[in-house]
C-alpha cells in the first residue's frame, strides 16, 4: 500500500518491526519465545492506516478473528501496529482496556491475549528516559495478538519464564542508552525527510540547471 510522500509504506514499517525483532527482541534474548515463530514465518504483520481509537478498534476485531481462524501453523501470532494513530503513550494506554473489552465482547479471552509496545512505552514508578522501558518500545504503536495455547507451550518448554522480566531488566541496564541506540531500531525517515536531513547537512549542494550546464 502507497502512503503520502511525507509517510512510510506499509512495507518499510513491517521492515522496521522485522528489524526491531530480530536485533532487539531475538538479538537481546528479551523473549525466548519469539526466535521460533520468526523463523518458522508464523508472524503475521498488519499495518493499521487509522488515525482514531474506533477505527483501530474495527481493525483489532478483524485481526483478532482472523488470527483465532487460522491454522497455527501458519499464523500463530500478529502484530497490528499503527503508525498514524495513538501516538501519544496516555492514549495508547487507555486504549489497551478497549481491547481488552474486544476480547471478552469476541469470547476469546482465554484463547488469546493483547500484549503491547509503544515508541514511548513507560512502566509505572519509572522516569521516561529510563532505560528499561525499551523492553517494551517498539518503533510503532503496536498490539500483539498471542495464542493462550502457544503461551502455555512455551511456558512449559521454558521452566524460569516469571525470571524473564527481571532479566530483561539487567539486559537493558547493562546495554545502557548507548547501546540502545547503536542496535538502529527505530523508525525509518520517509524519502521527503531524508532529501531534507540531506540538504541540509549540505548546504553547498545546488541543483544544477538543466542538462547540468552551469553558466560561468
Amino acid at each position: 500500500m502507497r502512503t503520502p510522500e511525507n509517510s512510510l509504506t506499509d512495507e518499510q514499517i513491517k521492515h522496521d518491526m522485522r528489524r526491531w525483532l530480530e536485533r532487539a527482541v531475538i538479538g537481546l534474548n528479551l523473549c525466548p519465545f519469539a526466535k521460533g515463530v520468526h523463523v518458522k514465518g508464523q508472524i503475521h504483520y498488519h499495518v493499521s492506516r487509522a488515525t482514531e481509537a474506533q477505527s483501530i478498534r474495527a481493525e483489532l476485531v478483524t485481526q483478532l478473528q482472523d488470527l483465532a481462524a487460522s491454522d497455527p501453523a501458519q499464523r500463530d501470532t500478529t502484530l497490528l501496529m499503527v503508525p498514524d494513530g495513538l501516538a501519544d503513550f496516555l492514549d495508547f494506554n487507555d486504549f489497551l482496556a478497549e481491547a481488552e473489552q474486544v476480547l471478552d465482547e469476541l469470547d476469546l479471552v482465554g484463547v488469546l491475549q493483547i500484549a503491547s509496545f509503544h515508541p514511548d512505552f513507560q512502566f509505572a514508578g519509572t522516569r521516561a528516559d529510563d532505560i528499561t522501558n525499551a523492553t517494551n518500545r517498539a518503533p510503532y504503536p503496536t498490539l500483539h495478538l498471542l495464542r493462550e495455547d502457544s503461551i502455555d507451550r512455551a511456558v512449559q518448554a521454558f521452566p524460569e519464564a516469571e525470571s524473564i522480566f527481571e532479566q530483561n531488566m539487567q539486559t537493558l541496564e547493562n546495554l545502557g542508552h548507548a547501546g540502545w541506540a547503536a542496535l538502529g531500531v527505530g523508525r525509518s525517515l520517509p524519502v521527503a525527510a531524508k532529501v531534507q536531513t540531506f540538504e541540509a547537512s549540505n548546504p553547498l549542494s545546488l541543483p544544477l540547471p538543466p542538462h547540468g550546464i552551469i553558466d560561468a
